[in-house]
């Protein structure tokens, strides 16, 4: 594996830097942000900034009109877009809409396409994903899933319930995941202005980085016409890891970034930071927390790396993309928490980005199946000798 940036890598990792540096970094503070995440005006301006510099929605295919970056690519760009709290929403590269895009380039149809994903890439318009459901529905555990579907004619009926559908408030589309009379599942696309959706609320969450926040959706024989079946009927868990393992990789490329600006943050601070007759940063305990800071960083980098480059080869990495979720959102929780404790009281105010990358990112561990659930599957296949790449592992291997 050679992880060298290619000159032309380089030069964009360069470009999206400078971008969020001057054009997104001085907008984290524009009151049109909202408890339930930047509001529609300053998310649409976002995205016309990146439109401007060539940066929007740079993980499309280029016949979308995007740049048609690789998974490594990708890790490259999404850290970068990560570093400030605002970057993700203005390169169109933020949960739901990413997952949704790549999903839909794999599956959709060509008519499906046309209507829903290009202006999807385009920034023109917002999507949901509709699966996690309450109890005792779909949750970590998606064999639970209760939303109907009956095939009632040309169309089928939807009836049922989801919550955490993030980005659900002001979306134009939904992507609803729903249980078939045969037991097995599918995904259909639906406009959120359809008679049988209603958005019963938009939920109080910790975190405030997604535009339309969390919010809980309501079925009543919803009809959607069998042409706006995503693939195909039945399918519907196996399209789920077509979206889920990307998803989780990319997850942790964006909140690399968030992490990243955490800890310099903090190496700023413990520099000018004068106690006890010398800086901060030259006591122990400060210079102990910025080295296990960097060895983080570094830890979460290279197994997005490593994945990234495995998915690119083609391989399937259930798997590896389980353990990259569990080590990334951990290591990249504890460099924050880190850096909030070395900046001290000014860790918990809103005079720094701390806090906010500090309550954006705590749900990240339980985002895309808790770090409990993860570990559970991974133990399960490590048990019956099934371990990276689907292979039989002795128990020696490494």
């Amino acid at each position: 594996m050679d992880f060298s940036l290619s000159p032309e890598l380089q030069e964009l990792q360069a470009k999206v830097r400078q971008f969020i540096a001057d054009a997104v970094i001085p907008l984290e503070r524009d009151p049109r942000q909202t408890p339930h995440g930047p509001s529609e005006p300053l998310r649409r301006e976002l995205v016309g900034l990146a439109r401007a510099a060539g940066l929007l929605t740079p993980h499309a295919s280029r016949e979308m009109g995007g740049l048609g970056l690789s998974h490594v690519e990708k890790a490259i760009v999404f850290e970068e877009a990560g570093y400030s709290t605002l970057g993700p929403t203005a390169l169109n590269i933020h949960a739901p809409d990413e997952g949704n895009i790549h999903l839909m380039e794999v599956v959709a149809s060509e008519q499906q396409k046309e209507r829903w994903l290009k202006p999807l890439v385009q920034g023109h318009t917002r999507s949901c994903f509709a699966m996690t459901e309450p109890p005792p529905g779909a949750g970590a555990d998606p064999s639970l899933l209760a939303t109907t579907a009956v095939r009632d004619g040309d169309d089928y009926v939807i009836n049922g319930s989801k919550w955490f559908i993030t980005g659900a408030e002001g979306a134009s589309f939904a992507i609803i995941m729903a249980k078939m009379e045969d037991g097995s599942a599918t995904m259909f696309l639906s406009d959120m202005d359809r008679p049988g959706i209603e958005l019963v609320r938009t939920m109080d969450a910790l975190d405030t980085c997604f535009t339309g926040g969390h919010g809980v959706l309501r079925f009543d024989n919803l009809r959607v016409p069998a042409s706006d079946v995503l693939g195909e009927i039945g399918k519907g868990f196996r399209y789920a890891q077509v979206r889920l393992a990307p998803a989780r990789l990319t997850h942790c490329m964006r909140w690399l970034g968030q992490a990243r600006r955490a800890h310099d943050t903090a190496l700023e601070y413990s520099r000018r930071r004068q106690a006890f007759g010398r800086i901060l940063g030259e006591h122990e305990g400060v210079s102990f927390m910025l080295a296990d800071n960097e060895m983080d960083l570094q830890t979460a980098r290279l197994h997005i790396w490593h994945t990234a480059w495995m998915l690119d080869q083609g391989q399937r990495c259930n798997f590896e993309s389980s353990r990259a979720k569990v080590v990334c959102s951990e290591a990249e929780w504890r460099v924050v928490d880190r850096s909030v404790q070395i900046l001290g009281g000014q860790g918990v105010t809103h005079e720094t980005i701390l806090p906010r990358i500090f309550a954006d990112m705590r749900a990240f561990r339980i985002y895309d199946g808790p770090s409990e659930v993860h570990r559970y599957s991974l133990g399960k296949k490590l048990v019956a000798g099934r371990g990276a790449h689907g292979e039989s592992k002795g128990a020696n291997s490494q």
